[in-house]
C-alpha cells in the first residue's frame, strides 16, 4: 500500500490504469527475483543433504527439475547427480548411456553460465572422459588434453579440492599404464603425446589425502594400486587396507 501510495504521488501524469499495471508488475517482478534466489538456495541446500545421505535416486529427481535452470551450482550438482545414477547397478545399459551423455550437456551448460566455478570445470572433465568410454579409445586420448585443462583450471580456482587434485593423479596413472598401442593412437592425435609417470600420479593421490584425508574411498585405492606399480608392497597393504576398510556408502565405495 505505501509503495502504490508514494507511486500515486510521483505518477499522476499516468493514467490510473496504466500506473496500477506498471507498480503491480515491479511489485511481482520483485517478489519474483527475491522467490527465485531464495528457492535455488533451498533447493542446493536440499541436494547437498541427499548427496551426503547417499540418496543418489531422489537427488536425481530433485535436480532434474531443474534442468533448465541458469544456475551453474545447480546444474554441475545436476551433471555429478546424472553421473553417479549411470553408474547405479540396478540403471540399465541404455539409460546409463543416455544419463552419461546428458551429464555431459548440464556440465557444459553449468561451463557456459558460470567459467569461473571450480566445481563446472571438475564434473565437464569427467564428464568428458566417461562420453569418452561410449566414443572409443582414439576419442577418449584425443579429449585427454582437453579433460586435464578443465582440471587444472578447477584447481587454480579452489587449490584445497582433493578430488580435483585426485583426478589428475588419475589422469597421470592412467597414461603411465597406458598400452603400446594406445600409445600409437596417442602418437597419430598428438604433435607431442602426452605421458606421465606412476611417481608422478602418486605425488598428486599423496597431495589430495593432504589436502582432505580419507575424503574418498577411490584414492586410498589408488594410493595402493600406484604403490603396487612401484614394487612396494608394504605401503601398498597399508593403503588397499584402509581402502577395505573404508565404510561403503556409495556403489561406488563399494567397488573399490
Amino acid at each position: 500500500t505505501q509503495v502504490l501510495r508514494k507511486g500515486l504521488q510521483r505518477g499522476i501524469v499516468l493514467s490510473a490504469g496504466s500506473f496500477l499495471v506498471y507498480e503491480a508488475h515491479k511489485l511481482i517482478s520483485g517478489f519474483a527475483e527475491v522467490h527465485a534466489s531464495f528457492k535455488v538456495e533451498d533447493v542446493i541446500e536440499q541436494a547437498d543433504y541427499l548427496y551426503g545421505s547417499g540418496e543418489t535416486e531422489k537427488l536425481y529427481r530433485l535436480l532434474v527439475q531443474h534442468k533448465n535452470s541458469d544456475d551453474a551450482e545447480l546444474l554441475w550438482r545436476l551433471a555429478r547427480s546424472s553421473r553417479d545414477l549411470a553408474q547405479l547397478g540396478s540403471t540399465s545399459a541404455e539409460e546409463k548411456r543416455q544419463l552419461t551423455y546428458d551429464s555431459l550437456e548440464y556440465a557444459k551448460k553449468a561451463l557456459e553460465k558460470n567459467e569461473s566455478n571450480f566445481a563446472a570445470h571438475k564434473w565437464y572433465g569427467i564428464c568428458l572422459s566417461d562420453v569418452g568410454d561410449y566414443e572409443g579409445i582414439k576419442t577418449k586420448i584425443g579429449n585427454a588434453i582437453v579433460i586435464k585443462e578443465h582440471f587444472q583450471r578447477a584447481i587454480e580456482l579452489n587449490p584445497k579440492d582433493a578430488t580435483t587434485i585426485h583426478l589428475i593423479g588419475i589422469w597421470c596413472y592412467s597414461f603411465a599404464e597406458m598400452p603400446w598401442y594406445q600409445r600409437k593412437i596417442a602418437a597419430t592425435l598428438f604433435a607431442t603425446p602426452p605421458t606421465s609417470t606412476f611417481q608422478e600420479a602418486l605425488r598428486y593421490f599423496h597431495m589430495a589425502e593432504e589436502a582432505d584425508p580419507n575424503f574418498y574411498s577411490k584414492n586410498l585405492l589408488f594410493l595402493g594400486k600406484t604403490y603396487l606399480k612401484l614394487n612396494n608392497k608394504k605401503m601398498a597393504l597399508l593403503w588397499l587396507s584402509k581402502a577395505k576398510e573404508y565404510p561403503a556408502q556409495t556403489e561406488e565405495d563399494k567397488q573399490v
